[in-house]
């Protein structure tokens, strides 16, 4: 069977509007940025936009109002949008900065003033990095997110349940954070310039929504299922 390619559409501005809900002056704003592309010219007063435009006004609409992400992030983005999703950070730095988990006020620290300030046994740390069970962004970028995490396994500990759990814990979300590096390159592969707001909205439900539905339907499902057994014996 003969498969019939869509031919590039031409938008009066109006139209843009229309199909993306943007206003029209914020559509010409992101233009004089250099977030989109110039229009068309026809004639004098006269503009035509692509599919290029429309996709890319549903990209920026997308990181604006899902991810936060400010025009001077997203205009990075954009002049970076034909590389790849796997060698281009500027292209993935949105999602890192959401993954990191940190805020821009962070307070950093080396892993000696870390050890220090949180009171942390340094053969202890150590054992902790080795297994991955905590994971600093950098060598010398402790944060107090990583002592959080140092809590909660000496809570473990204290209560005495052993440590091995723990990172089998973190063994599993290693594995998982492979699957997910597997996805992205997938999703590079099938990369377009007509599907590409389509693939970030991928890449981010897939990692701040189905993530969280799949993991706590899956611990909901093995919690309920121990309940019911307690009931029955």
């Amino acid at each position: 069977m003969k498969v019939l390619k869509r031919e590039n559409m031409e938008y009066k501005i109006s139209q843009l509007v229309s199909l993306t809900n943007v206003p029209k002056s914020t559509i010409l704003y992101y233009i004089r940025e250099g977030m989109l592309p110039e229009a068309k010219k026809i004639k004098s007063n006269v503009h035509r936009y692509s599919d290029e435009h429309l996709e890319l006004i549903k990209y920026i609409k997308y990181m604006k109002t899902n991810i936060g992400s400010s025009n001077d992030a997203i205009k990075t983005a954009l002049q970076n949008k034909n590389q790849s999703f796997s060698t281009s950070f500027t292209m993935i730095e949105p999602l890192m900065n959401t993954l990191s988990l940190v805020s821009k006020d962070e307070q950093y620290f080396t892993k000696e003033d870390f050890t220090k300030h949180f009171k942390v046994d340094k053969k202890f740390l150590e054992e902790l990095l080795k297994d991955e069970v905590i994971i600093p962004l950098g060598e010398n970028e402790f944060t107090e997110k990583d002592y959080m995490i140092i809590k909660l396994v000496n809570s473990f500990r204290k209560v005495g349940i052993e440590y091995e759990i723990i990172k089998q814990y973190a063994k599993h979300a290693k594995i998982l954070g492979e699957l997910e590096r597997e996805m992205q390159q997938q999703l590079c592969i099938v990369r377009t310039d007509k599907n590409f707001t389509l693939l970030w909205e991928i890449m981010f439900d897939t990692l701040f929504k189905a993530k969280e539905y799949v993991f706590k339907r899956h611990t909901h499902k093995k919690f309920l299922k121990s309940i019911i057994e307690d009931k029955f014996e």
